[in-house]
């Protein structure tokens, strides 16, 4: 687990390793145990490392395989490398490491471009071919790790995060008025590969892209699971579809211990980390460090879920760790967690991730999450009103569940200079739900939470605030052969239970009735969705800063109205609409925008 970054030229000319060297300055939080820079006329790489796999210099980025002629840098982690390992040694490949990253590069010689198709893991990696002088670029399957990329003619850069490329330099700032719209209407998801900046865009989840030495290049689409059913689950029972999703559960759980240091888990409480740890226990897994975050009751909100993760700690005998956060302290990290946003992300946990990823990280160093059990197993409140209506009303109903704002307040809201005619992030999700490959408006919706929403929300959040400490954070509900069967499985089993019905009914074997048969909560952020002193103070000053008058990209009667009253306002999300305004400005602000 790493952050990465590069620079290739198109126009004749040097790449310039001082930009690469400032990116990967700033990239420091991603990687604390060691750095590395190559560089070859027109093409300059830039590492750093987190240690996880192959803690010894053999491991070290950016690798170079003179034998072969290949460079590459990588970010994430390879669940089946020594698999993969072994059978590339069945056709002569000879290793000088241990690492996963030393196993991409000889898939690479082997498979060429396929080699994607052979990897269970998340994952960034570059490599350039020192022959031809051919870039190939890819991304894991589900855009756990990050790539973003910032092109101007004759010049491609690259780099884990987007503050990165901003501290090379030389990057279109303005804002994108498409991108505007999607992250004050979709709870601040931009779809790829567009950012909130112009001159900045993102590689696709489940995309390879090859660059030629000329600056030509394609892209394409490694990998779309189908969500219809099929032929080989005919007949299959409701028990049937339990134990083949507990197993692939069982497998994807197994798979992210492989690590050369101790693996943790993050435990909220909820059903979803719960079962992650019941699993790892049934896995001989013993002692096992698990920690949980609390904050202080505000505004009758309480802060904390501490009553359901002490249940599960107590249940399996972990080596459990509460931690509390004062208002105070989480106003102080404010700063700390809008900074580490590679994208302005305005879910209240955000701040929760991070101060969580901060205190784990002074214990452990790899941990397991349980994202993504919402979006592949139907726990949202929203999908269950989508059974058993036409795709039309599906997408009229699921914005009506989700999305912040409708075309009317976004035209009260936004700046007259980045006004759209229309309503592109509606339109955008008439698209993906109308495409071919879903069998039901549910299978529609999941697939396009598990496409886009998730990867620019709750696994952004992840990678994001884990990273900004150094600590690598694996999430087993995303392991693709989970995914694929889960997408297989009919819908009214994921919605039974008042949703998530199969993994409920698989959690009943394993873990504490009382943590299954409860409300579904959220990470617990109260000082963010109620607003008031430091924290709104933060706010007020942002949106009433010079900077933001010049920018005015909301209108000043619209920001007026809610701050004469901060709470007035929340999204279908129970969101904070102020907030969303402020945390957009501090992040700008924030990184000099």
């Amino acid at each position: 687990m790493c952050g990465l970054s590069g620079e290739i030229r198109f126009d004749g000319s040097l790449a310039d390793t001082t930009a690469v060297a400032r990116m990967v300055e700033a990239l420091v939080p991603r990687g604390p145990d060691g750095q590395g820079q190559w560089s070859a006329g027109r093409v300059a790489f830039g590492h750093r490392r987190l240690s996880v796999i192959d803690l010894s210099a053999s491991g070290s980025q950016p690798m170079i395989d003179s034998e072969l002629g290949l460079e590459a840098v990588f970010n994430g982690c390879i669940y089946d490398y020594k698999e993969l390992r072994a059978e590339l040694e069945g056709h002569g490949y000879r290793f000088f490491s241990t690492s996963d990253t030393e196993v991409l590069l000889k898939g690479y010689h082997h498979w060429g471009v396929d080699f994607v198709d052979h990897l269970h893991g998340m994952f960034v990696v570059v490599i350039h071919e020192r022959d031809t002088g051919r870039v190939v670029m890819a991304r894991d399957r589900l855009g756990i790790k990050p790539l973003y990329l910032s092109e101007t003619p004759g010049r491609l850069r690259f780099a884990s995060s987007l503050p990165a490329l901003l501290r090379a330099g030389d990057v279109d700032t303005s804002i994108d008025p498409v991108a505007l719209h999607h992250y004050l209407t979709w709870h601040a998801v931009v779809p790829a590969p567009r950012t909130l900046l112009n001159g900045v865009r993102k590689l696709p989840p489940a995309t390879v892209r090859v660059i030629e030495a000329d600056g030509t290049s394609r892209e394409h689409r490694y990998w779309e699971p189908t969500y219809e059913r099929r032929p080989e689950h005919e007949g299959w029972s409701a028990r049937d579809w339990e134990d083949a999703i507990e197993e692939a559960l069982r497998v994807a759980v197994r798979r992210r211990l492989v690590s050369d240091i101790p693996v943790g888990v993050l435990l909220s409480g909820g059903l979803d980390s719960s079962l992650i740890v019941g699993l790892l226990a049934q896995e001989g897994q013993r002692d096992l460090a698990t920690y949980s975050i609390g904050f202080e009751t505000v505004g009758g909100h309480a802060g904390d879920e501490f009553r359901y993760s002490d249940v599960i700690a107590e249940r399996f005998g972990t080596n459990h760790h509460r931690i509390r956060v004062s208002s105070d302290e989480l106003a102080a990290a404010l700063g700390h967690a809008i900074g580490a946003m590679a994208e302005p992300m305005v879910s209240h946990d955000v701040v929760a991730f991070d101060l969580l990823s901060e205190r784990v990280s002074q214990s452990i160093r790899v941990v397991q999450s349980g994202q993504g059990a919402d979006e592949v197993f139907a726990g949202y409140h929203w999908y269950p009103p989508l059974a058993d209506v036409d795709r039309e009303e599906a997408v009229e109903r699921y914005a009506r569940a989700f999305f912040d704002r409708g075309s009317e307040d976004m035209r009260a809201l936004v700046g007259e200079r980045y006004a759209l005619d229309g309503d592109p992030s509606l339109e955008f999700v008439r698209d993906h739900m109308s495409r071919a490959g879903a069998q039901t408006a549910v299978d529609a919706a999941l697939r396009l939470d598990s496409e886009v929403m998730l990867v620019d929300d709750p696994v952004k959040r992840v990678d994001n605030m884990s990273m900004a400490w150094g600590l690598e954070a694996r999430v087993p509900f995303l392991d693709h052969d989970l995914v694929e069967l889960a997408a297989a499985c009919p819908p009214e089993l994921k919605l039974a239970d008042g949703g998530k019905g199969v993994l409920k009914a698989i959690g009943r074997r394993i873990i504490p009735p009382e943590v299954i048969d409860r409300p579904k909560g959220y990470f617990p952020v109260p000082a963010i969705t109620h607003l008031e002193g430091k924290v709104l103070g933060l706010v007020k000053d942002a949106l009433s800063s010079d900077a933001a008058r010049d920018r005015a990209l909301f209108r000043p009667e619209y920001v007026s109205r809610l701050l004469e009253d901060p709470n007035s306002e929340l999204t279908p999300l129970r969101g904070n609409k102020l907030w969303q305004l402020g945390l957009l400005e501090l992040w700008l602000q924030n990184h000099g925008v």
